[in-house]
């Protein structure tokens, strides 16, 4: 028998579609050493994976930046899309997946904290209808390491979150896949993997096939009574799931 392919593919944008966290680095140190501030590499690398108001409220705390929280968001945003529209750096084998997995009929989710205008500049640049859902930092009220982003994406497809492979490169994103239930996948790139979490970790997505992502999930699985979705509510995804399948009718 051949392996059965996951119901559908949720992928991360920074870090693991495209290499964006070196621009996001030059942003905040620009954004904090314009007002006179001091900024690490350390202090980048504690935001990786976060949602941006909260990466965004560490800033303003750490560097006394006379803006709020969304001024700031507002700013890294602008910043950040002016260098992609003008260029992306796609990650190792990211784009082959992805025309795998399209070829293969695998629906596949952006699952960002990157704003909606910025994962629409990284997207415009794959052919049309590569992704079927976009989820984005400034569309869910809880960003990762939460669960809601990945099970906003699940229900948007249509799919259980236990069917799902998400592809992730930060313990932060890693730990919200695993809080919705998915199987997740790690590519790490500017931070490591917490050792403690219940991932497969990869050095990269070059080379990777639809058939290797069958491996890390069953479709005829269901989860245990104790699954992480219950700290967020399957009857929350029901419902989520439930109103997405009537607008499509």
């Amino acid at each position: 028998m051949p392996p059965t392919l996951p119901a559908a593919v949720l992928w991360d944008m920074d870090g693991t579609l495209v290499d964006t966290e070196p621009e996001w680095i030059a942003c905040e140190r620009e954004l904090v050493e314009s007002h006179g501030g001091m900024w690490t590499t350390e202090d980048s690398l504690a935001l990786v994976g976060l949602d941006l108001l909260t990466a965004a409220a560490y800033i303003r705390e750490r560097s006394g930046l006379p803006m709020t929280a969304e001024q700031i968001v507002d700013w890294m945003v602008d910043w950040m899309v002016d260098r992609v529209v003008r260029k992306v750096t796609w990650q190792p084998g990211a784009r082959e997946l992805l025309r795998l997995l399209n070829a293969a009929g695998v629906p596949c989710a952006l699952v960002t904290m990157s704003y909606r205008r910025l994962a629409e500049a990284v997207v415009r640049g794959l052919p049309a209808g590569t992704f079927d859902a976009v989820v984005t930092g400034d569309e869910v009220e809880h960003g990762k390491p939460h669960p809601e982003p990945y099970l906003r994406a699940a229900a948007l497809l249509g799919v259980e979150p236990w069917a799902c492979v998400v592809l992730e490169d930060s313990s932060t994103g890693a730990a919200a896949g695993l809080a919705a239930g998915c199987r997740v996948l790690a590519v790490p790139h500017v931070v490591d993997i917490d050792p403690a979490l219940d991932v497969t970790v990869l050095p990269s997505l070059a080379g990777l096939r639809p058939a290797d992502l069958a491996a890390a999930v069953r479709r005829d699985e269901r989860p245990p009574a104790t699954s992480t979705l219950d700290g967020f509510g399957r009857g929350k995804f029901r419902q989520m799931t439930g109103a997405t399948r009537q607008a499509r009718q």
